[in-house]
Parts: structure tokens; C-alpha cells; sequence
């Protein structure tokens, strides 16, 4: 079970890439996540399900994480990048400036952590706030993004 549960801490271990795994399982993320979108059509019922379901499976898959890499949100763990990533991709038109957008946004905010997403990443301990931090920063770039779209519909 535990190694199943790194396994998904690491997001099927792309969390072990050498270089920015957090970025690289956003990247990922961002591309399978336009890929669903385009071909499958799933609808905002479906996409907030797959996020409750990544955010409730990753909650304990990080904390197994922390356990076996013997560090407080270890680096190999980006399952929380998933699930945050996923938050900034949510009704964004189903296209590459969009998700670009989406993704610089997401590691922009995930990177600067402003307030709250600061507080939860400094105080909430474990699973839970590996996974709260990033939910955060993905509501920040969701939000950036939908603002863009209101007052510069034609930036994107």
C-alpha cells in the first residue's frame, strides 16, 4: 500500500524528474487535462468530481510521501500540483492561449504563494496542507484568468 501511495504522491513518478518536477507535473497535467476537455467534452460536473477524487486521494498519498522521502512537502510529491493546476483550468475556453495562461498563472501563484496561500502551506501540516496550498494557488490563477477573459477578451 505504501507503494502505491508514493506512486501516486509522485504522480506516477513524474515527481522524480530531476529537474522541476512541479513544474513538469503541471505541464503534464495542463496537456492531459486539454486533451479530456477537447476529445471527451466532459461536463463541470465531471472535471469538480475528478478534482474532489485527486484531492481526496492525494491527501493521504502526500502524507505517505512526506513519510518515505522524510521531509515536510517533499519535492517528488506533485500530486498536489495536479489537483491545483486542474483548479485553474476550470471554465477556460478549450484552447492553447487559455491553457498557457492557465499553467504560467498556476506556477506563478504556486511559486509566490501570497496570502492565504502562504498561511496554508506554513501552518496546515501533512497531507492536507500539501494538497490546501495548491487548491489555493490554482483558485488565484482561475480567478486572474477569468478577469483576463472579462476585461481582455481578446489577450488570450
Amino acid at each position: 500500500m505504501k507503494k502505491f501511495g508514493v506512486l501516486l504522491a509522485t504522480f506516477f513518478n513524474i515527481g522524480r524528474f530531476p529537474i522541476a518536477p512541479g513544474t513538469l507535473a503541471s505541464l503534464v497535467t495542463t496537456a492531459v487535462f486539454y486533451a479530456a476537455n477537447t476529445y471527451l467534452h466532459p461536463s463541470l460536473v465531471v472535471q469538480i468530481v475528478a478534482i474532489v477524487i485527486i484531492f481526496i486521494v492525494g491527501i493521504p498519498a502526500a502524507s505517505v510521501g512526506e513519510e518515505h522521502f522524510g521531509k515536510k512537502d517533499p519535492r517528488p510529491v506533485v500530486i498536489d500540483e495536479v489537483a491545483g493546476q486542474m483548479v485553474s483550468l476550470l471554465l477556460v475556453p478549450y484552447s492553447i492561449g487559455h491553457y498557457i495562461a492557465g499553467f504560467l498563472l498556476f506556477r506563478f501563484f504556486d511559486i509566490l504563494k501570497p496570502f492565504p496561500v502562504n498561511i496554508a502551506d506554513k501552518k496546515i501540516k501533512g497531507g492536507f496542507g500539501i494538497m490546501a496550498d495548491d487548491i489555493l494557488a490554482g483558485l488565484y490563477a482561475l480567478a486572474v484568468i477569468h478577469l483576463i477573459m472579462r476585461f481582455w477578451p481578446n489577450l488570450l
